[in-house]
């Protein structure tokens, strides 16, 4: 009888070992526990320069219907009824139009100005910022 070898197309078909699965396995665990912080990280800095666009575009929206019509808006519908912006937009972390905190007081921004109104607009939602500050103080 002759002694077996194990030949060398019969080592190839043996397959992983349980070891090199498991390497395999941490690799990946490291790389994901590196990439899902970086792509959240990038996704709330996304939405946070959408909320300040959209804080820039109403605001200016605001002073022109103020400086045009000669009297603030008393709500943000009436930018939008008057062709200031075509829609009001949603906020980017409540996902909601209506959250949207308009700021009144009685101060007039300009001589020819009338009727006091909204002069300021801020987010509704309470999450805090990447700088450290809550969104509705932005």
């Amino acid at each position: 009888m002759v002694a077996s070898t194990p030949t060398r197309a019969s080592r190839l078909e043996q397959g992983f070992t349980l070891i090199e699965l498991m390497i395999v396995m941490v690799i990946i665990g490291l790389l994901a526990a590196i990439a899902v912080p970086m792509y959240v990280q990038s996704v709330r800095h996304a939405r946070e320069a959408v909320l300040k666009e959209d804080l820039r575009t109403l605001r200016g929206a605001i002073d022109a219907y103020t400086v045009d019509k000669q009297k603030a808006p008393q709500s943000l519908d009436d930018l939008v009824e008057a062709g200031y912006i075509k829609t009001m937009p949603k906020d980017p972390f409540t996902n909601r139009t209506d959250t949207w905190i308009p700021a009144q007081d009685d101060t007039l921004q300009s001589i020819d100005q009338t009727q006091a109104g909204i002069n300021d607009v801020h987010s509704g939602a309470q999450e805090v910022g990447s700088d450290g500050t809550t969104y509705s103080s932005w």
